[in-house]
């Protein structure tokens, strides 16, 4: 009676036994973490940037409670030559990207051979001082272009509904206070930019400080050709208070892990 009562108690508290179970078992219990993952943010940022860097890296430890996958964290790209940053399966910028050659080239050589990036933001604010071509391509030809001010809540639209990212969002919604940059040209124009959400029209005119009356203004997007997704929320404090776009940001987190080369880790 004690050998049964003891092998029961390991069932109830070793989900993982679980791996082995039949295929109509509606849980995947991971018998390890399931992917490495590297967040990156840096102190060099004005307030409302460290601010939402700050609530993002405990964002993604929380995502992390039961150790399903590798978490480091850094704000020292350089710490990160290429050879250590293929080891990674997601890198995501929380409020900055790198700036110095070595990082922008061990970054670049990361992409182009399959690693995936996952940025917030300012990690893609880009204008004629930035001298990253290779950068601005890859977001999808745009620059900075405008702003509103100060940051407020927007009517945020899904333009693809069917998208593993957006499939279970409402097709609108209201996103928290942010400040929402938009891009010119506009990433739409690009035939491998796939524009996820954007802030609906009937947002303008949109600001009260600094007030942007019109254009096409994605704000979630992808680049076909690389496992990559960028979101523009990132600013201030308020970016993790609604469940609506926090769901969006696991989506997003997850989607870009779902085409690793070893496979999506979800299904095994």
């Amino acid at each position: 009676m004690k050998t049964l009562s003891l092998l029961f108690a390991l069932l109830l508290l070793s989900p993982a036994i679980y791996a082995q179970a039949p295929d109509n078992y509606p849980a995947n219990y991971a018998g390890a973490p399931r992917f490495k993952a590297l967040v990156f943010y840096t102190h060099n940022a004005e307030e409302a940037h460290i601010d939402f860097a700050l609530q993002g890296v405990e964002f993604f430890k929380r995502l992390n409670y039961g150790n399903g996958f590798y978490l480091d964290i850094t704000t020292d790209m350089a710490e990160y030559p290429y050879e250590k940053l293929k080891e990674y399966d997601i890198v995501v910028m929380l409020n900055g990207y790198p700036t110095a050659k070595t990082e922008r080239d061990a970054f670049e050589k990361y992409m182009e051979n399959g690693g995936g990036w996952m940025g917030f933001h300012v990690a893609a604010y880009n204008d004629k001082t930035t001298n990253w071509p290779w950068f601005v391509n890859f977001l999808g030809g745009g620059v900075f272009y405008c702003n509103n001010w100060p940051p407020q809540p927007v009517k945020l639209i899904v333009d693809k509904t069917s998208h593993p990212v957006t499939k279970n969002l409402p097709v609108s919604f209201i996103a928290p206070e942010s400040e929402w940059y938009q891009w010119n040209p506009s990433p739409r124009n690009n035939d491998d930019i796939e524009v996820l959400l954007s802030i609906s029209p009937d947002n303008y005119p949109l600001g009260i400080k600094d007030v942007v009356n019109f254009g096409d203004w994605p704000v979630v997007w992808t680049n076909k050709k690389y496992r990559m997704i960028y979101l523009n929320m990132g600013h201030g404090d308020d970016e993790f208070t609604d469940a609506t776009q926090k769901l969006l940001f696991i989506n997003a987190f997850r989607w870009v892990l779902s085409s690793i080369p070893q496979g999506d880790p979800f299904t095994k």
